[in-house]
């Protein structure tokens, strides 16, 4: 099925069998934690919370919640915190690990270290962004704004792999992939215009995928016609891979403080999706991120 809401995602989600579990890493945040009681009291998710017991027991009292009702585990320190939610999805008695207050570092640490993290031997981690756009009546999939900073061709090949599999959990089993960059034609001075044209060259015979494209004639039919782009790409794309973290940042957080669109953020290439939001989303925008991520595990 095609999920083409985050409405549409739930009720999805809810429908499964099994309820997964998030293992929240320093689950003492307010913010956090109500999204996480959001996606357990929707019937979205479990939750185990490690974290500093005493707090996170007085947050469930100030949420309305019996703190017997929870499996809390008391871990003071963010390391092993972190440690402790990696290993249960590792053993499976939890599916998917969340930052909650700790240093992004710490938990990165956590979660790629190579002898007890969860990226696969020859993986990227990448992240992904999750747009509802209400316009179109679709998923728009953004990716990486967070993770890599610059990356280069063959990383960004894996980025585009990454993305595919966040596309196909919502159903959208051959998307139309966009390499972004500031204009529609290779032009040796902008990188990624260079990087663009040599990753569709490289996926052209395993993806729909083309590129470069300036965002306009990306996602806009009527631009790409006044352009005379002819692209089955152009204007209908489902995945924009943007050229580097710092424009992909400004460019998904301009569509959430600007445009105010619905959206989530889920980390790939790793045994399971990771949900780490940032300080500054919503508690709405953090629980469609745990929505994402639990789609991801039974897609």
């Amino acid at each position: 099925m095609k999920i083409t809401s985050f409405e549409q995602m739930e009720a999805f989600v809810k429908g499964h069998a099994s309820r997964k579990k998030i293992a929240v890493a320093c689950a003492h945040d307010d913010v956090t934690l109500e999204a996480v009681l959001m996606a357990v009291d929707k019937g979205v998710a479990d939750a185990v919370l490690i974290g500093k017991q005493g707090e996170i027991e007085a947050l469930l009292r100030q949420f309305g919640k019996d703190p017997a009702a929870f499996e809390i585990i008391d871990e003071a320190g963010e390391r092993a915190a972190i440690d402790k939610a990696v290993a249960m999805v590792r053993e499976g008695t939890a599916d998917i690990p969340m930052k909650g207050l700790m240093h992004t570092a710490t938990f990165m640490r956590g979660i790629l270290d190579k002898q007890t993290g969860l990226l696969e031997p020859g993986e990227l981690l990448s992240q992904a962004s999750v747009f509802e756009v209400e316009e179109t009546g679709k998923m728009l999939i953004i990716s990486d704004c967070a993770v890599n900073i610059e990356p280069n061709v063959d990383q960004k090949c894996k980025i585009v792999e990454n993305a595919v599999k966040v596309a196909g959990s919502l159903g959208i089993e051959e998307p139309k992939i966009a390499m972004l960059s500031a204009l529609e034609v290779v032009n040796p001075k902008i990188q990624g215009t260079v990087d663009a044209a040599e990753v569709t060259a490289r996926l052209k015979d395993k993806y729909q995928i083309d590129g470069p494209f300036a965002l306009d004639n990306a996602v806009s039919v009527e631009a790409a016609k006044h352009k005379g782009i002819d692209s089955p790409i152009a204007g209908r794309a489902d995945i924009l891979i943007v050229p580097d973290m710092w424009s992909g940042n400004i460019f998904t957080k301009g569509l959430v403080f600007f445009a105010h669109m619905k959206s989530a953020g889920t980390l790939n290439g790793l045994r399971s999706p990771v949900v780490m939001t940032s300080r500054t989303d919503t508690i709405e925008n953090k629980y469609y991120s745990i929505l994402t991520s639990v789609l991801g595990t039974i897609q």
